[in-house]
């Protein structure tokens, strides 16, 4: 595989560790308790709790059920098996989520690290081109400088020769 096939697979650092993008696995009942432990900060969760409890609480006040009369003893229940279930959830959550962000950073500074080291190998290269511009250039200004000298000195013989020729063709 080529370098510059590596640089447009920015995610080659991250296969790896793509066991880790489900928090509690990958069959159904760990996407499900995902999920369900995501949708508990959600003002969604949030709003249709208090709507719930609200209710609950004006029809066992208004009188028009009595299952669960002040000091709603059946609703502190249910709060409380709520929070034995959410709790560890979330914590698993947190926890793994915490895991899958070291995984990714360390994935990333891999890249960095890798974009780095191409960037140097590519300033080196180019260092290289333009030291072997310089001496093209130099090599350059060398010959232009022989062929001038060469010029002239084919000017000054030609020259000779044709004073000599000149000389001998006026003598008598």
């Amino acid at each position: 595989m080529s370098s510059s096939t590596n640089l447009r697979d920015h995610f080659r650092f991250h296969r790896p560790h793509a066991h880790t993008a489900a928090t509690f696995g990958n069959d159904w009942f760990a996407l499900k308790a995902e999920a369900f432990a995501r949708f508990f900060g959600t003002p969604l969760f949030l709003g249709a709790q208090t709507l719930i409890v609200a209710i609950w609480i004006a029809v066992n006040m208004v009188g028009l059920t009595s299952f669960d009369v002040y000091p709603f003893i059946l609703l502190n229940l249910a709060f409380s098996l709520q929070a034995a279930y959410a709790a560890p959830l979330i914590l698993l959550a947190q926890t793994r989520q915490a895991q899958r962000d070291a995984v990714h950073a360390e994935a990333d500074a891999k890249h960095r690290e890798a974009l780095a080291e191409t960037a140097a190998q590519r300033q080196e290269d180019a260092a290289r081109c333009a030291n072997q511009l310089l001496e093209l250039l130099q090599q350059n200004t060398q010959l232009t400088e022989l062929t001038k000298q060469l010029t002239e000195r084919v000017e000054t013989l030609t020259r000779e020769m044709h004073e000599r020729f000149l000389r001998e063709t006026d003598r008598p």
